[in-house]
């Protein structure tokens, strides 16, 4: 079911630092990135920009390592730009990495020298439980390059400074009676998958 009041919300989040979607399983917090990222896609081919290119990162509990989170963060990334956190992904390679803030500090660096918009979303936050790999997704929102914009999609509000960023008017929130059907959505998902 298109959701069009909800991709409206994300897309005026756009200039904030982050987009936070938050609600138990199955509301529908993927599906609704997903088609977000669609039109957003779809709207830039047809204008042949550069502007607004997406990043997608899936966690795991394997990404609560934080070296590990951290290369899959620069290698999501890569897929927008294919040179982008090439030294901090090394760095992270190396038998003893840098702290975590000097790898997020040369990424934001280089994110900061590149034209157009980027999105990056991290689904299924609920997964990192570690306080390391919070706090260095803390100090990434903190500096967060001006075109750069970070959305998380979680069972949980996150360990992060959202108070902060709401006070700040740097967070769009999406939560559980959001993505809670209208009844006009629920008539057109059971007239659709049920020909009622």
């Amino acid at each position: 079911v298109p959701r069009p009041r909800l991709i409206d919300r994300l897309n005026q989040g756009l200039h904030r630092k982050l987009t936070l979607i938050s609600a138990p399983a199955g509301f529908g917090k993927t599906t609704l990135v997903s088609e977000w990222v669609d039109n957003i896609r779809s709207a830039t081919e047809s204008e042949s920009q550069i502007d607004n290119r997406i990043a997608w990162l899936s966690l795991d509990e394997g990404d609560n390592d934080p070296a590990r989170f951290m290369a899959y963060m620069i290698t999501a990334l890569q897929t927008i730009e294919a040179n982008i956190g090439k030294g901090a992904l090394s760095a992270l390679q190396s038998p003893q990495p840098p702290p975590a803030e000097a790898v997020l500090a040369s990424l934001i660096n280089e994110v900061a020298a590149i034209p157009g918009s980027i999105i990056l979303v991290l689904d299924d936050h609920h997964t990192i439980e570690s306080s390391p790999v919070n706090n260095a997704l803390a100090f990434l929102l903190e500096r967060l390059p001006p075109q750069m914009h970070l959305v998380i999609a979680s069972r949980e509000v996150p360990p992060l400074p959202v108070a902060r960023l709401r006070a700040r008017g740097q967070l769009t929130e999406v939560h559980a009676t959001d993505l809670r059907f209208t009844s006009a959505e629920a008539a057109e998902f059971l007239n659709q998958v049920r020909g009622l």
